[in-house]
């Protein structure tokens, strides 16, 4: 029988080394990582590292052999292989200086497309939607780039007109849910499909970007997230009935420019950044009310109302801002704010000599709100409200419209707190946070008053409805005329809603207009020091009984240079206080001469 060699099976021969992975696909170090991030391959951290490096504890990077299988059979590889030959091809050229060739060269230039590598990592549109976090956060990093040498123009461009294109859809399906405004950017959180999806855009900083960074890396990932955020544009736009790429709801659609370089794309461009217009839908799209809810159990009536009202509050949640018209100011983030109060149904515009997609002027008088950031104003009209830009994302995160009062300009604002943010039982809870759940508690119950009243009204009316279709048959049998007893049925009726007021008032319970505050008397928790001390001591040397062999040896010496630290402020504290007696004793010795 063979005797087995050491590192020849197990976890030894399941990782290789970064360096052996590229022998083996023989590409150089930036293709291999730019590979790697195409097919989502990342290292790995074996348990054994001793085996798995055949007996050296020297640090690597490791990658799964499978992995290194799998990235074999990749096309890409062939298409860098074919990049690196027309580099050299193209630097023979330059040198031996032919008139045009070069540019002819341009036009054989080897492309490679990533749609099978988006089909390979997101089998199905929900998984593609659950990884849209960081896709989103860095489009929108690389959409505020300006025009810089580390990346590449066109990529800036194309992530600009996708992430708009997705804010589009946004608006279109009113999937915003939270906001939040932070020293990094603003937090957006969306629910795509039943999805909760969030994402980060960075405040507009003048071109103060970070040139310590790895831009090819970021490149790289932008290339593949493109790719990816293209397919799920479509589809997303396509589950909501509109034209992809967006076409506006005005004019002939066939007239709409092609997306290209040229100036009426740019123009076209502006307007669709602009998101004040709707954009074209495939035949009129006519909203129909849900009959069914999707509840565990549709048998049970209380979960069936419950998800009724869950919807009710979701659509008044939709249209927060229905009805009402806006106008933002010179100083205010004009983007960030078209698109909060379009996500909520309000309708808002800008001065004429911002930029395009303005719908409106300041004098409108139909203006309901203004966005103002300073505190004093040149021209006021009496018929709308001056607020600033914190009180829109205050009303989104309550889910109401809030008093206008606590955001007029130059006022204190309150503190914006985080929506994301949930707080368990025993943490703290700000006080502003507890008031705010506290009047939503009110408005539920008086939400809930309502419609038991209208329900008890909807059964008296029917009631009233069977009892006179009673009264009619009665008369047609017995021969009496409807016209006279029209009078005795009124003055029933009223008696009948004059006893039941009066039997609700006496039986009513006398509600309160403030709420009581029980408070309940604390006692004086008794600690016995010694005992404590005791008991840190105890832990202390059970914590050091568990440190393993290899790092007692260094624990030793961190207590040792603590324990001499000691010693020596101990002897300078002795020696400060010997000088200063020997002063005293001076100073009193000259006292007395």
């Amino acid at each position: 029988m063979q005797r087995d060699r050491k590192y020849e099976k197990g976890e030894a021969t399941q990782f290789i080394t970064r360096r052996k992975a590229i022998q083996r696909l023989q590409l150089s170090l930036p293709d291999f990582r730019r590979l790697c991030i195409l097919k989502g391959v990342y290292p790995q951290e074996p348990k054994k590292k001793k085996a798995v490096g055949h007996g050296s504890r020297a640090i690597h990077t490791y990658y799964h052999v499978k992995d290194i299988a799998f990235l074999s059979h990749e096309p890409i590889i062939k298409k860098f292989r074919e990049f690196k030959h027309y580099m050299r091809r193209l630097k023979r050229v330059k040198e031996k200086r032919v008139k045009g060739a070069a540019k002819r060269m341009t036009y054989s230039r080897p492309t490679y497309k990533l749609d099978h590598v988006v089909r390979e990592r997101y089998p199905t549109f929900a998984d593609a939607i659950c990884d849209l976090d960081d896709c989103l956060s860095l489009l929108f990093l690389f959409a505020t780039f300006p025009k810089m040498q580390r990346v590449k123009i066109h990529r800036i461009r194309l992530c600009r007109r996708l992430t708009v294109e997705f804010m589009h859809y946004i608006i279109a399906s009113k999937s915003l849910r939270k906001v939040f405004i932070s020293i990094k950017g603003i937090y957006f959180q969306a629910d795509i499909q039943g999805t909760k999806v969030n994402w980060v855009i960075p405040h507009a900083v003048a071109h103060n970007y970070a040139t310590d960074v790895d831009y090819k890396i970021m490149e790289t990932f932008v290339e593949f997230y493109t790719t990816l955020m293209g397919f799920t544009n479509y589809r997303l736009y396509n589950s909501v009935n509109l034209y992809y790429p967006p076409q506006f709801n005005i004019g002939n659609t066939s007239k709409q420019p092609v997306i290209d370089d040229s100036e009426e794309s740019d123009i076209y461009e502006e307007q669709l950044a602009a998101m004040t217009q709707q954009l074209k839908k495939h035949g009129d799209n006519v909203e129909e009310e849900i009959d069914e809810f999707p509840v565990v159990n549709p048998e049970n009536p209380d979960e069936v109302e419950m998800a009724k009202m869950e919807y009710k509050n979701l659509l008044r949640f939709q249209n927060l801002f229905k009805g009402l018209k806006f106008f933002l100011n010179r100083e205010v983030p004009r983007e960030y704010m078209v698109f909060i109060i379009r996500s909520f149904g309000g309708e808002v515009s800008w001065s004429n000599t911002g930029s395009l997609g303005h719908t409106y002027q300041e004098d409108d008088e139909t203006i309901s709100h203004q966005i103002v950031d300073r505190p004093n104003q040149d021209k006021k009209y009496l018929s709308r409200y001056y607020v600033q830009p914190q009180w829109v994302f205050d009303c989104v995160n309550a889910q109401k419209l809030l008093p206008v009062e606590d955001y007029f300009p130059g006022v204190l604002l309150p503190p914006h707190l985080s929506p994301f943010v949930v707080e368990e039982e025993g943490e703290y809870i700000p006080p502003e946070k507890l008031a705010q759940m506290s009047e939503g508690e009110e408005g539920e119950e008086e939400e809930a008053e309502e419609e038991e009243e209208e329900m008890d009204v909807a059964a008296d009316v029917r009631e009233s409805s069977e009892s006179e279709a009673e009264e009619k048959i009665s008369d047609k049998e017995n021969g009496t005329s409807p016209v006279k007893k029209k009078t005795s049925r009124k003055k029933a009726a009223a008696l009948k809603k004059r006893k039941l007021a009066e039997q609700d008032v006496s039986t009513a319970p006398k509600k309160s207009s403030t709420k009581k505050m029980h408070v309940i008397p604390g006692s004086v928790e008794k600690v016995d020091e010694v005992k404590v001390i005791r008991q840190q001591k105890e832990e202390k040397k059970l914590a050091e009984m568990m440190i393993p062999k290899k790092k007692k040896k260094l624990y030793d010496k961190i207590v040792m240079r603590k324990k001499k630290i000691a010693q020596e402020t101990r002897k300078l504290k002795q020696k400060r206080e010997a000088i200063e007696k020997e002063k005293k004793t001076g100073k009193t010795a000259r006292q007395k001469r």
